[in-house]
């Protein structure tokens, strides 16, 4: 059986025994999350969440990038003409895990900078080998980003890929004070 197959058919298992019509739009828990593309770290799965919970956005590493403020601006508006308001009462997790990829990339490292929007000499400051200190550094680049609402409560968390254990290496407070 190839792939699509295989997909297929556990698609079909889940719209069976999983789905659950009329979800609204908007994820219940009023949360979004950032977290790395990698496999072994899918964000549904270590939390525990059923579909509809929370808004996930996946890249590469699981960083702020010019890209995941451009969604997270794209994301306001909707939920502005949706009638809903993005920000207030909702939560921002950013979710960094150990044995990241991202930390491969380095060399050479223009790839690298464009993909944060950076000069090469500020790659740096991005930390790509430090879970926690990459979250410091991407909770600075959400709060220096005007269109992203002030209002959300960050928090960021790290997760282990040797024992599947989350720690907090940021705790929740207000992105920007009010």
């Amino acid at each position: 059986m190839d792939n699509i197959t295989t997909y297929l058919d556990g698609n079909s298992r889940f719209a069976d025994t999983h789905f659950a019509a009329g979800l609204g739009i908007a994820p219940a828990r009023k949360t979004l999350l950032l977290g790395c593309l990698d496999p072994r770290v899918n964000p549904s799965q270590i939390f525990d969440l059923t579909l509809g919970d929370v808004g996930i956005i996946r890249n590469v590493g699981g960083r702020v990038t010019p890209a995941v403020i451009e969604q997270i601006a794209l994301l306001t508006t909707l939920s502005a003409v949706l009638g809903g308001k993005l920000g207030p009462g909702w939560d921002l997790v950013l979710l960094q895990h150990t044995d990241c990829g991202i930390t491969r990339l380095q060399e050479p490292p223009d790839q690298l900078a464009h993909y944060f929007g950076v000069d090469v000499s500020a790659l740096p400051g991005k930390h790509v080998n430090d879970p926690a200190a990459a979250i410091a550094a991407d909770i600075a680049a959400l709060r220096s980003a005007p269109q992203v609402p002030s209002s959300f409560t960050v928090t960021g968390l790290s997760y282990d890929v040797a024992d599947g254990r989350v720690t907090t290496v940021a705790d929740s407070a207000p992105l920007r004070a009010a």
